[in-house]
């Protein structure tokens, strides 16, 4: 009998050791996932704020916290089971789709140029006045762009672990997913709270303290105006790199082959070599989403004035 239980215990060890060990396996692999992706979560954290700003503080939380539970759902319910089912059965389709995806991203982001450059940008009054139909536009916004930046960074990170049995790829996409939306949205609420925080610093006795957050006070707003402008371009530096990369994969090999031909061309230049490839890379690939979007913003464009009634406008 005593036998028996010891050997019991020796089973249900070796299992916990198995546990363990798979439980270690999926953090190395999500942690490896997730810095491939990471490009991805600086454009994704740039772009959020500009859906944000011109609310009123109370409102700027709750308004983050509905984006980010849209994101988790994005991940969760669509983007992870629909990637996992196409790594499974039609593994070809995933490229097209993200292509897609970049399309629209380099359509959104050249629109919000074309508004700029056309003086046609809204929000006359500020967004807070605008009541609560603006708030849901707004973050409806918010999830719609948010669902290209999280499939790519889905994408790649199933790319990443593509090798891995079908329950392990689940449980390290899930990880990736939840990672990826707290990092995200935790550096979002920082940044559209900083200038809380700096008034609470701007009301403390200590000098230094006051000093820190008057400045705080008096720079988010241009940060944030400096963020809304570098999340339109991420759009289409996100969108453009994802056209690229999936035209090469898709067997037109020389948009990418330039690109990249250029980026290890600077690699070559002493202590900035990695940077000035990157910033290459980044400048060819946001230049590519202008181009597309472009196009794509005088297709709508065109669409929309056929319609009927579309000249009253």
């Amino acid at each position: 009998m005593a036998g028996g239980l010891v050997a019991l215990l020796d089973d249900i060890a070796a299992l916990a050791k198995v546990a363990a060990a798979s439980i270690d396996d999926v953090g190395v692999a999500a942690g490896r996932a997730t810095a491939k992706a990471a490009g991805v979560v600086v454009d994704d954290t740039a772009v959020t704020p500009r859906y944000v700003h011109g609310f009123t503080a109370d409102r700027e939380l709750p308004i983050i916290k509905r984006i980010a539970i849209g994101s988790l759902r994005n991940k969760l319910l669509f983007i992870t089971p629909a990637a996992l089912v196409l790594s499974q059965f039609a593994p070809w389709l995933l490229t097209p789709i993200l292509m897609l995806g970049g399309t629209y991203l380099c359509f959104e982001g050249a629109e919000k140029i074309y508004e700029k450059l056309a003086g046609h940008e809204e929000q006359a009054e500020p967004a807070a006045m605008e009541g609560v139909d603006h708030e849901k536009t707004m973050t409806q916004g918010a999830i719609r762009t948010d669902f290209i930046l999280s499939a790519e960074i889905m994408v790649i990170s199933l790319n990443e672990v593509a090798h891995e049995p079908f329950l392990m790829r689940t449980m390290i996409l899930i990880v990736v997913a939840l990672a990826m939306t707290a990092l995200v949205y935790g550096v979002v609420a920082l940044i559209v709270k900083m200038d809380d925080i700096g008034l609470s610093l701007a009301e403390r006795p200590s000098a230094t303290s006051q000093r820190i957050g008057r400045a705080l006070v008096a720079g988010m707003p241009k940060v944030l105006s400096v963020l809304s402008t570098v999340g339109i371009v991420a759009m289409l530096w996100v969108g453009g790199h994802i056209l690229l990369k999936g035209v090469d994969e898709l067997g037109w090999h020389a948009p990418y082959a330039a690109v990249h031909h250029l980026e290890e061309s600077l690699h070559g230049v002493g202590g900035i070599g990695g940077l000035l490839g990157w910033l290459a890379n980044t400048l060819a690939s946001a230049l590519a989403g202008g181009l597309v979007g472009a196009v794509v913003v005088l297709i709508v464009s065109l669409i929309h004035r056929r319609r009927p009634g579309a000249a009253a406008h």
